[in-house]
């Protein structure tokens, strides 16, 4: 079948206009039903697919997938046996739920879950997590405001993909309400801290890729193979406390004002899945060194979008950029992660760092769209936003679309609680 025909396919289950679910999608998860156990599924319109259920009725046969794979609360399992068995376990999905092959509905349709009636839950066990800093508009943004306007970059940000490793523990899925942190805060006018809860709460629009595979300490990878080492991608937010960073982060870098909580989507789409999407990135001046050079199209059309829902109103959108946008791409990332001898492990996870566009409206953090606060952002209910406030609930989504064909990552949202007392 031609690679059109494929983009083309569509399912015997029914998916509504616009899904991000369409059966070219297949992205991967874990869910659970009631007293049954978290378990891997995918999704296929409105409905989830119990991949457990699926490999007991053989669903699988001819693929080396040893026995209860699916059976597991989170995808790490899966996700070790490499490239071409989550191809083959893609693509074979497809297969058994194209429309050509209805003959088959009546059985497959008694793994079929309503997406409605499950609970989804992070998807994997992330060991370890970096958080890279790549959009070259967002750091330009941010030099503008905290440094020199002339110089708003800093000298190595052009030559190598900037990064820090956070915290994994905090990392957590999409419904996670997350209280407002507390630390210490200096104002400029102050000659000492104070402690309390952050002021400045804000959201960062980022996306994060899966690793797949693991190499060993000593050994790095390229970005001619780095993505044989993706298994996907997921949108995530990057919660920070704006007030706790500028006063914690000389000398050493975020800290508390990073890992009170990150959220991510619950749907892992595959690289596979966004091949269609390929774009070219920035012009990537001047040269980087030999091991950041790269063949290929590497940045993705991803287009994004974050609203702001405060209690007892309607959601607002307040921001709509694009992952295309990218300064860093992700091959560069993992390879500049592993130039030193670093290390990875199946289910790590790397923030792409806050993507931001060209223009206010594009700007992937209250930080740059409030603009330091001199920008307030009127919501539906006429209060004002400069950063988030209690009870807020932060919604992105992310989508592709090219072609008539479409396919997206659900939504990752979040509520704001107040801080603990």
């Amino acid at each position: 079948m031609d690679r059109q025909k494929v983009l083309k396919r569509t399912s015997w289950v029914d998916v509504p206009d616009k899904s991000d679910f369409p059966l070219i999608n297949i992205p991967f998860g874990i869910f659970s039903t009631g007293s049954e156990p978290a378990r891997a599924g995918t999704r296929i319109g409105d409905f989830v697919v119990d991949l457990n259920k699926l490999a007991e009725m053989n669903g699988f046969n001819g693929i080396d997938i040893p026995s209860g794979t699916f059976n597991h609360p989170v995808l790490n399992q899966f996700i070790s046996l490499g490239r071409p068995v989550w191809r083959s376990v893609r693509n074979r999905i497809m297969d058994l739920f194209a429309e050509e092959n209805r003959s088959d509905a009546e059985k497959l349709s008694t793994i079929l879950v309503p997406a409605s009636e499950v609970t989804m839950h992070l998807p994997v066990h992330v060991g370890d997590y970096t958080d890279f800093y790549s959009s070259i508009e967002h750091a330009t943004n941010v030099g503008i405001m905290f440094r020199d306007p002339a110089n708003a970059l800093l000298p190595n940000w052009k030559h190598l993909p900037v990064g820090y490793h956070g915290r994994s523990s905090s990392i957590v899925v999409s419904g996670t309400d997350i209280h407002r942190p507390k630390g210490q805060t200096k104002a400029d006018s102050d000659e000492n801290p104070a402690f309390g809860p952050t002021k400045q709460l804000d959201f960062e629009l980022e996306m994060a890729f899966i690793t797949g595979k693991k190499t060993e300490l000593g050994t790095s990878v390229t970005t001619e193979d780095a993505e044989e080492h993706i298994f996907g991608l997921v949108l995530f937010n990057d919660l920070s406390a704006r007030d706790i960073q500028k006063w914690e982060y000389v000398p050493l870098g975020p800290f508390l004002a990073k890992n009170f909580g990150s959220v991510v989507s619950p749907w892992i789409v595959t690289l596979d899945a966004l091949e269609p999407f390929r774009v070219a990135g920035p012009v990537q001046e001047p040269m980087v060194l030999p091991y950041l050079q790269f063949t290929g199209d590497r940045n993705f059309d991803i287009r994004l979008e974050v609203s702001i829902k405060p209690e007892g109103s309607n959601e607002m959108t307040v921001c709509r950029s694009n992952f295309k946008y990218m300064y860093w791409n992700m091959a560069q990332q993992l390879a500049h992660q592993t130039v030193n001898g670093c290390n990875i492990n199946v289910g790590d996870m790397y923030g792409s760092g806050t993507i931001s566009g060209p223009d206010p409206g594009s700007y992937g953090s209250m930080l740059e769209i409030a603009w330091k606060g001199t920008k307030p952002v009127r919501m539906p209910d006429g209060s004002e936003r400069m950063f988030i406030h209690d009870h807020d609930t932060v919604i992105m989504r992310g989508y592709c679309e090219k072609d008539e064909i479409r396919l997206g990552f659900g939504e990752v949202s979040t509520k704001i609680l107040p801080a603990v007392k």
